[in-house]
Protein backbone atom coordinates (compact mmCIF):
# COMPACT_ATOMS: atom_id res chain seq x y z
CA UNK A 1 0.00 0.00 0.00
CA UNK A 2 1.52 3.23 -1.03
CA UNK A 3 0.93 6.39 1.53
CA UNK A 4 1.89 10.29 1.14
CA UNK A 5 3.12 9.83 4.65
CA UNK A 6 4.20 7.42 7.46
CA UNK A 7 5.33 8.24 10.87
CA UNK A 8 7.56 6.20 12.79
CA UNK A 9 6.46 6.59 16.80
CA UNK A 10 3.07 7.63 18.55
CA UNK A 11 4.34 9.63 20.96
CA UNK A 12 3.50 13.48 21.04
CA UNK A 13 5.42 14.64 18.15
CA UNK A 14 4.61 11.61 16.13
CA UNK A 15 0.75 11.52 16.54
CA UNK A 16 0.39 15.40 16.44
CA UNK A 17 2.21 14.08 13.12
CA UNK A 18 -0.16 12.01 11.67
CA UNK A 19 -3.32 14.00 12.68
CA UNK A 20 -1.97 17.23 11.02
CA UNK A 21 -1.16 15.40 8.01
CA UNK A 22 -4.46 13.58 7.59
CA UNK A 23 -6.06 16.52 8.38
CA UNK A 24 -3.93 18.52 5.63
CA UNK A 25 -5.52 15.66 3.46
CA UNK A 26 -2.61 12.92 3.29
CA UNK A 27 -2.64 9.38 3.12
CA UNK A 28 -1.14 8.79 6.30
CA UNK A 29 -0.04 6.03 8.68
CA UNK A 30 1.51 5.60 11.82
CA UNK A 31 3.79 2.42 13.43
CA UNK A 32 3.82 1.92 17.17
CA UNK A 33 6.14 -0.65 18.48
CA UNK A 34 4.08 -1.14 21.58
CA UNK A 35 0.96 -2.25 22.04
CA UNK A 36 -0.32 1.37 23.21
CA UNK A 37 0.25 4.90 21.57
CA UNK A 38 1.29 7.80 22.97
CA UNK A 39 5.06 6.90 23.82
CA UNK A 40 7.36 7.77 26.71
CA UNK A 41 4.90 10.71 27.71
CA UNK A 42 1.46 9.60 27.85
CA UNK A 43 2.78 5.73 29.02
CA UNK A 44 5.57 6.32 31.41
CA UNK A 45 6.48 9.94 31.22
CA UNK A 46 4.38 13.29 31.61
CA UNK A 47 1.15 11.72 31.83
CA UNK A 48 1.62 9.24 34.45
CA UNK A 49 4.05 11.26 36.61
CA UNK A 50 1.85 14.49 36.72
CA UNK A 51 -0.76 11.90 37.69
CA UNK A 52 1.25 10.90 41.16
CA UNK A 53 2.32 14.49 41.81
CA UNK A 54 -1.58 15.46 42.26
CA UNK A 55 -2.14 12.55 44.51
CA UNK A 56 0.73 13.37 46.58
CA UNK A 57 0.15 16.59 46.54
CA UNK A 58 -3.34 15.83 47.84
CA UNK A 59 -2.18 13.47 50.67
CA UNK A 60 0.40 16.25 51.63
CA UNK A 61 -1.84 18.95 51.81
CA UNK A 62 -3.98 16.50 54.08
CA UNK A 63 -1.31 15.87 56.52
CA UNK A 64 0.17 18.96 56.61
CA UNK A 65 -1.79 22.34 55.75
CA UNK A 66 -5.54 21.30 56.34
CA UNK A 67 -5.40 21.69 59.33
CA UNK A 68 -4.40 25.58 58.80
CA UNK A 69 -7.93 25.75 56.54
CA UNK A 70 -10.04 24.56 59.64
CA UNK A 71 -9.92 20.91 58.43
CA UNK A 72 -9.25 18.36 60.94
CA UNK A 73 -8.30 14.84 60.19
CA UNK A 74 -7.11 11.76 61.86
CA UNK A 75 -5.21 8.48 61.16
CA UNK A 76 -4.00 9.55 57.83
CA UNK A 77 -2.09 6.77 55.71
CA UNK A 78 -1.11 6.21 52.24
CA UNK A 79 -2.85 3.63 49.98
CA UNK A 80 0.51 3.41 47.33
CA UNK A 81 -1.80 0.35 45.65
CA UNK A 82 -4.59 2.72 44.74
CA UNK A 83 -2.41 5.50 43.78
CA UNK A 84 -0.98 3.71 41.56
CA UNK A 85 -4.21 1.98 39.89
CA UNK A 86 -5.44 5.19 39.63
CA UNK A 87 -2.45 6.57 37.77
CA UNK A 88 -2.53 3.64 35.58
CA UNK A 89 -6.35 4.57 34.64
CA UNK A 90 -5.48 8.12 34.17
CA UNK A 91 -3.06 6.52 31.46
CA UNK A 92 -5.30 4.03 29.56
CA UNK A 93 -7.77 6.87 29.06
CA UNK A 94 -5.26 9.09 27.75
CA UNK A 95 -3.98 6.67 25.18
CA UNK A 96 -7.15 5.05 24.35
CA UNK A 97 -8.32 8.82 23.58
CA UNK A 98 -4.64 8.66 20.76
CA UNK A 99 -6.13 5.58 19.66
CA UNK A 100 -9.60 7.00 19.16
CA UNK A 101 -8.39 10.23 17.41
CA UNK A 102 -6.05 7.65 14.78
CA UNK A 103 -9.45 5.80 13.60
CA UNK A 104 -11.52 9.36 13.58
CA UNK A 105 -8.68 10.89 11.25
CA UNK A 106 -8.62 7.35 9.19
CA UNK A 107 -4.71 6.67 9.78
CA UNK A 108 -3.51 3.88 9.28
CA UNK A 109 -2.07 1.94 12.44
CA UNK A 110 0.60 -0.84 12.68
CA UNK A 111 2.25 -2.59 15.79
CA UNK A 112 5.37 -3.30 15.30
CA UNK A 113 9.09 -2.19 14.65
CA UNK A 114 9.40 0.29 11.43
CA UNK A 115 12.48 0.45 9.57
CA UNK A 116 13.66 1.70 6.39
CA UNK A 117 14.58 -1.32 3.56
CA UNK A 118 15.23 1.83 1.57
CA UNK A 119 13.92 5.82 1.96
CA UNK A 120 10.57 5.13 0.51
CA UNK A 121 10.13 1.39 2.18
CA UNK A 122 9.32 0.54 5.30
CA UNK A 123 9.35 -2.80 6.73
CA UNK A 124 7.23 -3.37 9.83
CA UNK A 125 8.84 -6.13 12.40
CA UNK A 126 5.94 -7.66 14.53
CA UNK A 127 6.28 -9.42 17.69
CA UNK A 128 5.66 -12.53 16.49
CA UNK A 129 7.99 -12.08 14.30
CA UNK A 130 6.04 -11.46 11.11
CA UNK A 131 6.93 -9.21 8.81
CA UNK A 132 5.21 -6.82 6.27
CA UNK A 133 6.47 -3.75 3.84
CA UNK A 134 4.33 -0.98 3.15
CA UNK A 135 5.32 2.04 0.55
CA UNK A 136 5.88 5.79 0.99
CA UNK A 137 6.85 8.82 -0.07
CA UNK A 138 8.13 10.72 2.50
CA UNK A 139 8.94 9.43 6.43
CA UNK A 140 8.81 11.21 10.22
CA UNK A 141 10.48 9.51 12.05
CA UNK A 142 9.56 10.51 15.98
CA UNK A 143 11.24 7.29 17.89
CA UNK A 144 11.67 9.43 21.09
CA UNK A 145 14.20 9.00 23.75
CA UNK A 146 14.91 6.63 26.54
CA UNK A 147 16.39 7.17 30.58
CA UNK A 148 20.27 7.60 30.22
CA UNK A 149 21.91 5.10 31.85
CA UNK A 150 25.65 5.42 33.36
CA UNK A 151 27.76 2.31 32.06
CA UNK A 152 29.69 2.37 35.70
CA UNK A 153 25.80 1.78 37.15
CA UNK A 154 24.03 -1.25 36.41
CA UNK A 155 19.92 -0.52 36.63
CA UNK A 156 18.39 -4.19 38.31
CA UNK A 157 14.84 -2.22 38.12
CA UNK A 158 14.39 -3.14 41.43
CA UNK A 159 16.78 -0.90 43.81
CA UNK A 160 18.53 1.16 40.97
CA UNK A 161 15.71 2.05 39.01
CA UNK A 162 14.85 4.75 36.11
CA UNK A 163 11.85 6.59 35.93
CA UNK A 164 9.53 4.20 34.48
CA UNK A 165 10.00 2.30 37.41
CA UNK A 166 9.62 4.85 39.95
CA UNK A 167 6.15 5.23 38.61
CA UNK A 168 5.32 1.44 39.85
CA UNK A 169 6.97 1.04 43.35
CA UNK A 170 4.95 -0.91 45.53
CA UNK A 171 6.08 0.82 48.69
CA UNK A 172 7.37 4.43 50.29
CA UNK A 173 11.18 4.24 50.25
CA UNK A 174 12.23 5.12 53.55
CA UNK A 175 15.50 7.39 51.64
CA UNK A 176 15.51 7.61 48.24
CA UNK A 177 18.46 8.82 46.56
CA UNK A 178 18.15 10.39 43.33
CA UNK A 179 21.05 10.53 40.65
CA UNK A 180 20.38 14.06 38.92
CA UNK A 181 19.36 17.06 39.86
CA UNK A 182 17.09 17.99 36.65
CA UNK A 183 13.49 17.90 36.22
CA UNK A 184 12.75 14.01 36.51
CA UNK A 185 14.49 13.78 39.74
CA UNK A 186 13.02 16.60 41.35
CA UNK A 187 9.39 15.85 40.09
CA UNK A 188 9.72 12.20 41.32
CA UNK A 189 11.65 12.60 44.22
CA UNK A 190 8.83 15.01 44.76
CA UNK A 191 6.41 12.23 45.21
CA UNK A 192 7.69 10.16 47.61
CA UNK A 193 8.97 12.74 49.98
CA UNK A 194 5.16 13.97 49.90
CA UNK A 195 4.68 10.36 50.98
CA UNK A 196 7.34 10.70 53.80
CA UNK A 197 10.54 9.76 51.80
CA UNK A 198 13.85 10.87 53.02
CA UNK A 199 14.83 12.09 49.93
CA UNK A 200 18.92 13.06 49.08
CA UNK A 201 19.60 14.16 45.42
CA UNK A 202 23.17 14.09 43.98
CA UNK A 203 24.13 16.50 41.54
CA UNK A 204 27.53 16.80 39.28
CA UNK A 205 26.98 20.59 38.81
CA UNK A 206 26.84 23.18 41.28
CA UNK A 207 22.70 24.17 41.23
CA UNK A 208 19.92 21.72 40.43
CA UNK A 209 17.76 22.46 37.14
CA UNK A 210 21.10 24.26 35.43
CA UNK A 211 19.09 24.21 32.26
CA UNK A 212 16.81 27.15 33.14
CA UNK A 213 17.80 30.88 35.33
CA UNK A 214 20.02 30.76 38.07
CA UNK A 215 17.13 32.37 40.37
CA UNK A 216 14.44 29.53 39.82
CA UNK A 217 17.25 26.99 40.95
CA UNK A 218 18.07 28.62 44.26
CA UNK A 219 14.56 29.48 45.21
CA UNK A 220 13.35 25.67 44.25
CA UNK A 221 15.70 24.38 46.35
CA UNK A 222 14.90 26.70 49.66
CA UNK A 223 11.22 25.02 48.72
CA UNK A 224 12.00 21.28 48.43
CA UNK A 225 14.31 21.81 51.44
CA UNK A 226 11.01 22.78 53.58
CA UNK A 227 9.99 19.54 51.85
CA UNK A 228 12.56 17.74 53.39
CA UNK A 229 15.50 17.37 50.34
CA UNK A 230 18.83 16.91 51.20
CA UNK A 231 21.19 18.07 48.37
CA UNK A 232 24.71 17.11 47.56
CA UNK A 233 25.95 19.48 44.73
CA UNK A 234 28.95 19.09 43.13
CA UNK A 235 29.26 15.77 43.92
CA UNK A 236 30.70 13.44 40.88
CA UNK A 237 28.63 9.46 41.07
CA UNK A 238 31.24 6.90 41.28
CA UNK A 239 29.32 3.71 41.55
CA UNK A 240 26.47 2.33 43.44
CA UNK A 241 26.15 -1.11 44.94
CA UNK A 242 22.74 -3.64 46.14
CA UNK A 243 23.40 -5.62 49.17
CA UNK A 244 19.54 -6.86 50.35
CA UNK A 245 17.12 -4.33 50.76
CA UNK A 246 20.14 -1.27 50.94
CA UNK A 247 21.41 0.47 48.55
CA UNK A 248 24.83 1.86 48.86
CA UNK A 249 25.94 4.76 46.52
CA UNK A 250 28.93 6.39 46.46
CA UNK A 251 30.37 9.83 44.87
CA UNK A 252 33.38 12.71 45.14
CA UNK A 253 32.43 15.89 46.19
CA UNK A 254 33.79 19.22 45.13
CA UNK A 255 37.35 18.89 47.21
CA UNK A 256 37.79 14.97 46.01
CA UNK A 257 37.06 13.22 48.89
CA UNK A 258 35.01 10.02 48.84
CA UNK A 259 30.95 10.12 50.28
CA UNK A 260 28.83 7.09 50.37
CA UNK A 261 25.03 7.37 50.70
CA UNK A 262 22.97 4.68 51.90
CA UNK A 263 18.98 4.49 50.92
CA UNK A 264 16.85 1.60 50.12
CA UNK A 265 15.75 2.84 46.74
CA UNK A 266 18.17 4.73 43.85
CA UNK A 267 16.40 6.82 40.94
CA UNK A 268 19.14 7.28 37.98
CA UNK A 269 17.76 10.70 36.49
CA UNK A 270 20.56 11.45 34.26
CA UNK A 271 18.79 12.96 31.38
CA UNK A 272 17.67 11.05 28.28
CA UNK A 273 19.13 9.60 25.24
CA UNK A 274 17.38 9.94 21.61
CA UNK A 275 16.26 6.28 20.65
CA UNK A 276 17.43 6.30 16.72
CA UNK A 277 19.05 2.37 16.87
CA UNK A 278 17.16 -0.65 14.81
CA UNK A 279 15.88 2.38 12.29
CA UNK A 280 18.40 0.80 9.54
CA UNK A 281 19.54 4.66 8.68
CA UNK A 282 22.46 2.90 7.37
CA UNK A 283 20.43 1.48 4.58
CA UNK A 284 19.47 5.25 3.59
CA UNK A 285 22.45 6.73 3.73
CA UNK A 286 22.32 8.52 7.11
CA UNK A 287 24.43 9.04 9.86
CA UNK A 288 24.07 10.07 12.96
CA UNK A 289 25.20 13.15 15.13
CA UNK A 290 25.52 14.07 18.96
CA UNK A 291 27.54 11.31 20.22
CA UNK A 292 25.90 8.67 17.98
CA UNK A 293 22.33 9.19 18.87
CA UNK A 294 20.64 11.67 17.12
CA UNK A 295 19.51 12.59 13.87
CA UNK A 296 21.10 15.77 11.85
CA UNK A 297 17.87 17.52 10.20
CA UNK A 298 18.37 21.22 8.30
CA UNK A 299 15.84 24.42 9.09
CA UNK A 300 12.61 22.29 7.69
CA UNK A 301 13.27 19.44 9.68
CA UNK A 302 14.35 17.12 6.91
CA UNK A 303 17.22 14.67 7.05
CA UNK A 304 20.44 14.34 4.66
CA UNK A 305 18.23 11.93 2.42
CA UNK A 306 14.97 13.70 0.56
CA UNK A 307 11.88 13.08 1.72
CA UNK A 308 13.01 11.70 5.56
CA UNK A 309 12.15 13.79 8.16
CA UNK A 310 12.69 13.74 11.86
CA UNK A 311 11.27 15.52 14.90
CA UNK A 312 11.29 15.35 18.61
CA UNK A 313 13.74 14.06 21.48
CA UNK A 314 16.00 12.14 17.97
CA UNK A 315 16.75 15.56 16.84
CA UNK A 316 18.63 18.63 18.28
CA UNK A 317 17.00 20.75 20.70
CA UNK A 318 15.21 20.43 24.51
CA UNK A 319 13.26 17.26 25.17
CA UNK A 320 9.98 18.05 25.45
CA UNK A 321 6.19 16.88 24.60
CA UNK A 322 5.31 20.25 23.16
CA UNK A 323 8.59 20.79 21.27
CA UNK A 324 7.69 17.49 19.80
CA UNK A 325 4.35 18.21 19.00
CA UNK A 326 4.86 21.37 17.21
CA UNK A 327 7.83 20.19 15.36
CA UNK A 328 4.89 17.50 14.25
CA UNK A 329 3.06 20.53 12.87
CA UNK A 330 5.39 21.82 11.25
CA UNK A 331 6.82 18.78 9.08
CA UNK A 332 3.02 18.04 8.37
CA UNK A 333 2.20 21.44 6.85
CA UNK A 334 6.01 21.29 5.39
CA UNK A 335 4.84 18.61 3.27
CA UNK A 336 1.86 19.87 2.61
CA UNK A 337 3.60 22.88 0.75
CA UNK A 338 2.61 25.71 3.67
CA UNK A 339 5.68 27.67 4.74
CA UNK A 340 5.23 27.27 8.78
CA UNK A 341 7.41 28.19 11.47
CA UNK A 342 8.60 27.45 15.27
CA UNK A 343 10.20 29.85 17.34
CA UNK A 344 12.68 27.45 19.52
CA UNK A 345 13.63 30.90 21.92
CA UNK A 346 9.74 30.62 22.66
CA UNK A 347 9.59 27.24 23.69
CA UNK A 348 8.10 27.17 27.53
CA UNK A 349 10.04 24.80 29.87
CA UNK A 350 8.22 23.58 32.75
CA UNK A 351 8.86 21.85 35.87
CA UNK A 352 5.66 20.56 37.69
CA UNK A 353 7.45 20.49 41.62
CA UNK A 354 5.29 23.04 43.77
CA UNK A 355 6.15 25.30 43.55
CA UNK A 356 5.93 25.25 39.87
CA UNK A 357 8.69 26.20 37.77
CA UNK A 358 8.36 27.73 34.26
CA UNK A 359 10.30 29.60 31.95
CA UNK A 360 11.02 31.25 28.65
CA UNK A 361 13.42 33.37 26.42
CA UNK A 362 16.65 34.25 27.44
CA UNK A 363 18.08 33.70 31.01
CA UNK A 364 20.18 36.33 32.76
CA UNK A 365 23.85 34.11 31.72
CA UNK A 366 22.55 34.00 28.44
CA UNK A 367 22.19 37.80 27.82
CA UNK A 368 25.59 38.72 29.63
CA UNK A 369 27.01 36.10 27.00
CA UNK A 370 25.69 37.88 24.55
CA UNK A 371 26.40 41.14 25.60
CA UNK A 372 22.85 42.83 25.96
CA UNK A 373 21.77 45.50 28.16
CA UNK A 374 18.98 43.97 29.73
CA UNK A 375 16.57 45.36 32.87
CA UNK A 376 14.95 42.94 35.94
CA UNK A 377 11.48 43.41 37.32
CA UNK A 378 10.69 40.85 39.78
CA UNK A 379 7.61 40.34 41.94
CA UNK A 380 7.25 37.97 45.12
CA UNK A 381 4.82 35.74 45.73
CA UNK A 382 4.23 36.56 49.39
CA UNK A 383 3.22 39.82 47.71
CA UNK A 384 0.09 38.36 46.08
CA UNK A 385 -3.28 38.46 47.76
CA UNK A 386 -4.29 35.56 46.01
CA UNK A 387 -1.12 33.35 46.78
CA UNK A 388 -1.65 34.10 50.53
CA UNK A 389 -5.43 33.24 50.59
CA UNK A 390 -3.99 29.81 49.60
CA UNK A 391 -1.32 29.49 51.27
CA UNK A 392 1.44 29.54 48.69
CA UNK A 393 3.57 31.97 48.65
CA UNK A 394 6.55 30.99 47.80
CA UNK A 395 8.32 32.19 44.85
CA UNK A 396 8.39 34.62 42.26
CA UNK A 397 8.20 35.86 39.17
CA UNK A 398 10.99 37.84 37.22
CA UNK A 399 11.06 39.62 33.25
CA UNK A 400 14.39 40.49 31.38
CA UNK A 401 13.36 43.42 29.22
CA UNK A 402 15.72 45.06 26.58
CA UNK A 403 17.28 48.16 28.79
CA UNK A 404 16.56 50.45 25.28
CA UNK A 405 13.76 49.08 24.19
CA UNK A 406 11.77 47.47 26.84
CA UNK A 407 10.74 44.38 24.80
CA UNK A 408 10.38 41.31 27.06
CA UNK A 409 13.90 39.00 26.63
CA UNK A 410 12.74 36.41 29.29
CA UNK A 411 10.55 35.35 31.58
CA UNK A 412 10.86 33.37 34.76
CA UNK A 413 8.34 31.80 37.48
CA UNK A 414 8.79 30.04 39.91
CA UNK A 415 5.05 29.86 42.52
CA UNK A 416 1.83 28.46 42.40
CA UNK A 417 0.26 27.50 38.67
CA UNK A 418 3.16 29.00 36.98
CA UNK A 419 3.08 26.19 34.67
CA UNK A 420 -0.05 27.82 33.57
CA UNK A 421 1.12 31.42 34.22
CA UNK A 422 4.18 31.04 31.56
CA UNK A 423 1.52 30.55 28.62
CA UNK A 424 0.91 34.54 29.03
CA UNK A 425 4.60 35.57 28.70
CA UNK A 426 4.72 32.83 25.61
CA UNK A 427 2.15 34.94 23.69
CA UNK A 428 3.31 37.93 24.75
CA UNK A 429 7.32 37.57 23.70
CA UNK A 430 5.30 35.92 20.04
CA UNK A 431 3.89 39.13 19.50
CA UNK A 432 7.13 41.04 20.91
CA UNK A 433 5.37 42.82 24.12
CA UNK A 434 7.23 45.03 26.16
CA UNK A 435 7.08 44.98 29.51
CA UNK A 436 4.98 48.11 29.57
CA UNK A 437 2.61 46.73 27.69
CA UNK A 438 1.88 44.23 30.28
CA UNK A 439 1.95 46.49 32.97
CA UNK A 440 -1.10 47.89 31.45
CA UNK A 441 -3.12 45.22 30.49
CA UNK A 442 -5.92 44.65 33.25
CA UNK A 443 -5.45 41.11 35.02
CA UNK A 444 -8.14 40.19 37.26
CA UNK A 445 -8.24 40.37 40.83
CA UNK A 446 -7.36 38.57 43.11
CA UNK A 447 -5.12 36.03 40.51
CA UNK A 448 -1.48 34.50 40.46
CA UNK A 449 -1.21 36.46 37.19
CA UNK A 450 -1.31 39.72 38.66
CA UNK A 451 2.34 38.60 40.07
CA UNK A 452 3.52 38.82 36.50
CA UNK A 453 1.91 42.15 35.94
CA UNK A 454 3.51 43.63 38.67
CA UNK A 455 7.13 41.75 37.47
CA UNK A 456 6.59 43.85 34.46
CA UNK A 457 5.92 47.23 36.24
CA UNK A 458 8.70 46.47 38.58
CA UNK A 459 11.08 46.44 34.89
CA UNK A 460 9.39 49.55 33.53
CA UNK A 461 11.16 52.39 35.76
CA UNK A 462 10.30 50.21 39.18
CA UNK A 463 6.66 51.00 38.80
CA UNK A 464 5.15 47.63 40.91
CA UNK A 465 2.60 49.02 42.90
CA UNK A 466 2.40 46.36 45.80
CA UNK A 467 6.05 45.87 46.63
Amino acid sequence: MQYDVIVIGSGPGGYVAAIRCAQLGLKTAIIEKYETFGGTCLNVGCIPSKALLDSSEHFYNAAHTFKTHGINLNDLSVDLKQMIARKDQVVLENTSGITYLMKKNKITTHIGVGSFEDKNTIKIRKSDGTEETISTKNVIIATGSKPTALPFLPIDKKRIITSTEALNLTEVPKHLIVIGGGVIGLELGSVYARLGARVTVVEFLDSIIANMDSTLGKELQKSLKKLGFEFLLSHKVTGAQVNGETVTVTAENSKGEAVTIEGDYCIVAVGRTAYSKDLGLERIGLKLEDRGNKIAVDDHLETAVKGVYAIGDVIKGAMLAHKAEEEGTFVAETIAGQKPHINYNLIPGVVYTWPEVASVGYTEDELKKQGKKYKIGSFPFKASGRARASGDTDGLVKVLADSVTDEILGVHMIGPRAADMIAEAVVAMEFRASAEDIGRISHAHPTYTEAFKEAALAATENRAIHI
